[in-house]
């Protein structure tokens, strides 16, 4: 078995120690930067992912929750499967292998997040994350914990933050510690700094022709060509797009592809803003990057995010948060707000640790708002948005949880300029793009997985969720994953 990989292949001790240190941290390849984390600007949402060997588990925060009852009754999908029940026993696979634990501590922002709760009537509903980490102790290297000494050695949590920057304590459970480690113990093979440029079958039982591209450094690459009698494709939802768009549109790509591909894109109904405090506060850096979760109601969800000291990137790209349906409403409502606290705004902005300075606030929902992916000018990705409308950053239920925790911790709220200035949300799990249909004519993917009129192709990422479910999609991933392999033949896997 040979897995190709886009990005880099990273140690614990390689990993950026803020994300100041682009050229290890953000990935932008073309500057030289070959790190763990994307931003994808689109007119009508701004994406962030993950990159490298582990993929997107190297930058995510770690969470772990279940979607709500109603994600697996969504009738995108509900009629191809049982999903409640059949994807029940894999729930619990992943989470052995994802080393899922309830975080043991908590921080002023998990204690600011509670009192909110009360304030609404729901302390009930907010409790500590579940997440793939190894807390033992505290920076003590042990055995492998989980797969009887099959594994690699795992620290303590240090609550140092920087789950999101790349753990280089070995704590975060990443999937280059679980599922490929494991596979290279059986004789796989991982190739990072892989480009996977072409997949071509001209009809189905037909060898798969792979086509790669490996940066070498120094400027060289070169250009490899595999043939598999099956291909699982696992490159994130704008990776999979991107690959699978072009072999449409390729004579000699995948001729049968649905014409459903790109349809269905979800952002997971999201909301990002961040609460600046002032200085002399608590430390805000130092936890895990997600330690609590307020159950808002049935449908969504908030929660509290950090990143470590010293990591002050998103600075650059603050502005206060505004509401308002029009660029001219929020545009004067920011400047009402520099204003009105220009020496707040001013501190924010200048503080000389953001981390520890800065609450982030997630805010997740399950609505059905959905985009679509399609091939543009030079083979580039763009949104496009339905009928019906698509996803916004006018979020009030999100505006006012961040005002009542501001409240709390003594801040001021701040966004993304692509949000105050566009309206643009921005979101952490895009989701999507390759719905799942009984026949190629309803989708992309049938309810295994495999790709209509080239079923010897499987799409396992979050490419395939065909509903939005509202909190934090890792878990669930993995989960439609295990129920993905567990259907392949074992003399074809």
């Amino acid at each position: 078995m040979l897995v190709l990989e886009q990005g880099e292949s990273f140690a614990t001790q390689n990993f950026a120690r803020s994300n100041w240190n682009l050229r290890k941290w953000l990935w932008m390849p073309r500057l030289g930067c070959r790190g763990i984390f994307r931003m994808s600007f689109f007119r009508h949402v701004t994406v962030l992912s993950g990159a490298g060997v582990g993929g997107g588990s190297l930058v995510y925060a770690n969470t772990l929750p279940t979607p709500p009852p109603a994600f697996f009754q969504a009738a995108a999908w509900r009629g191809l499967a049982d999903w409640e029940n059949e994807l029940a026993p894999h729930y619990q696979t992943a989470l052995r292998m994802l080393g899922a634990n309830t975080v043991p501590f908590t921080t002023p922002a998990d204690d600011a997040l509670r009192e909110v709760a009360r304030d609404l009537g729901r302390e009930q509903h907010v409790h500590p994350s579940r997440v793939a980490v190894w807390f033992g102790e505290e920076g003590v290297e042990v055995d492998d914990p989980y797969f009887d000494g099959a594994g690699p050695r795992r620290s303590g949590c240090t609550a140092c933050g920087a789950c999101m920057v790349g753990c280089r304590v070995g704590a975060k459970n990443t999937l280059d510690r679980n599922y490929l480690h494991l596979a290279q113990g059986l004789g796989a093979r991982v190739q990072a700094a892989t480009e996977v440029r072409a997949l071509r079958q001209s009809n189905p039982g037909d060898p798969i022709r792979v086509e790669g591209l490996q940066r070498l450094g120094l400027g060289r690459r070169r250009r490899q060509q595999w043939t598999a009698d099956r291909v699982v494709v696992s490159g994130g939802v704008l990776g999979t797009q991107k690959l699978l768009q072009r072999m449409q549109a390729d004579r000699d790509g995948l001729p049968h592809l649905s014409a459903r591909l790109g349809h269905g894109v979800m952002t997971n109904s999201e909301s990002l803003t961040g609460v600046s405090t002032q200085a002399g506060g608590p430390d805000h850096s130092k936890g895990i990057a997600i330690g609590s979760v307020l159950q808002c109601d049935e449908r969504s969800h908030l929660e509290t995010v950090r990143y470590p000291a010293g990591s002050g990137f998103f600075r650059l790209l603050m502005a206060p948060h505004a509401e308002g349906r029009n660029w001219f409403m929020r545009s004067g409502r920011v400047l009402g707000q520099l204003l009105r606290r220009p020496l707040r705004w001013l501190r924010a902005y200048l503080v000389r640790d953001w981390a520890k300075q800065t609450v982030i606030l997630l805010y997740m929902r399950s609505d059905e708002e959905t985009l679509r992916l399609v091939r543009g000018r030079f083979g580039r990705l763009r949104t496009v948005v339905p009928r019906g409308g698509g996803p916004t950053a006018h979020m009030p239920e999100a505006a006012d949880l961040s005002r009542r925790v501001a409240a709390k911790l003594g801040g001021v709220v701040g966004c993304l300029l692509p949000e105050t200035l566009f309206s643009r949300p921005t979101t952490a799990h895009i989701l999507g793009g390759c719905p799942m249909g009984a026949s190629a004519a309803e989708g992309v993917l049938d309810a295994h997985h495999r790709v209509h009129g080239h079923p010897d192709i499987l799409v396992v990422d979050g490419s395939a969720l065909s509903a939005n479910p509202g909190v934090n999609p890792a878990l669930t991933i993995t989960a439609m994953a295990e129920r993905a392999m567990s259907q392949v033949p074992d003399s074809a896997a």
